[in-house]
């Protein structure tokens, strides 16, 4: 069963809900200021995994007065809290998605920084069967895979690939 995708996105009919982080922040007894509101409503808004530069710059679009140290805050308060769960793609940053995002995990794209979202039954299978053999349940499991496409393949979509970038992450 292929289940790939690019970074989910609502149905076409559907858009995101923008107070999902703020419903979740509620249910676990955070106080909304009005800039907690803001950040909430960027990243329930949010269709990839942004970073907190990325974050900072998608509120400042929205109100001029939110400062960096206040989305710093707040991401580790969400984070603290259960609401975000951090990802290390590489590139030296960490990356943030709500936890009520569903089970799934992700393939980076080393050269384009991309990341692409999937399940996996079979691989859901196996991490239980092998917790069970070693005598546990299974409570949790990530899995991050690393890749590139070889030079002279095709994107999915039909166009030619770049060229890879020659040493280091991508950004």
């Amino acid at each position: 069963m292929d289940t790939r995708t690019d970074t989910p996105r609502p149905a076409a009919d559907a858009a995101p809900d923008p107070l999902r982080i703020e419903r979740l922040c509620i249910e676990r007894g955070l106080k909304m200021t009005g800039q907690r509101r803001l950040i909430a409503r960027v990243l329930s808004e949010a269709v990839d995994h942004p970073d907190v530069e990325e974050l900072y710059r998608r509120a400042l679009a929205l109100d001029a007065r939110v400062s960096i140290a206040t989305v710093y805050r707040t991401v580790r308060l969400l984070e603290e809290k259960g609401i975000l769960e951090r990802h290390d793609f590489g590139g030296g940053r960490a990356r943030y998605e709500a936890t009520d995002h569903g089970h799934h995990y992700h393939l980076i794209d080393v050269d384009s920084g991309k990341v692409i979202e999937f399940s996996d039954e079979q691989h859901e299978a196996l991490a239980k069967a092998i917790a069970a053999r070693l005598g546990y349940e299974l409570i949790g499991h990530r899995l991050e895979l690393f890749g590139r496409r070889p030079a002279a393949e095709p994107a999915r979509d039909g166009a030619r690939r770049a060229p890879r970038r020659r040493g280091g992450d991508a950004a």
